[in-house]
């Protein structure tokens, strides 16, 4: 859960940092958002890949975890 709110909460700044930027450029509007959301998006998968990785292996060994309390229930049911 910590490293899924860490990468989301980098990839919200990320975006807000964007935000501003482009709104002192002159973007404004949906122009504004658009670019905000494209350079973002690309800034974070080049800047953010080491926390993606790490919230993807924390995501992943939660599955596993629920995946086996879900086939040991099942097993003592057969059984």
């Amino acid at each position: 859960m910590r490293a899924t709110l860490a990468y989301t909460t980098a990839r919200i700044l990320l975006f807000f940092a964007a935000v501003f930027l482009l709104y002192f450029i002159g973007a404004r509007g949906i122009l504004l958002v658009g670019l905000a959301l494209v350079i973002s998006g690309i800034v974070s998968f080049v800047v953010l890949s080491r926390q993606r990785d790490m919230m993807s292996g924390a995501l992943f060994s939660r599955f596993r975890q629920v995946r086996e309390r879900l086939d040991a229930g099942a097993r003592a049911e057969d059984d």
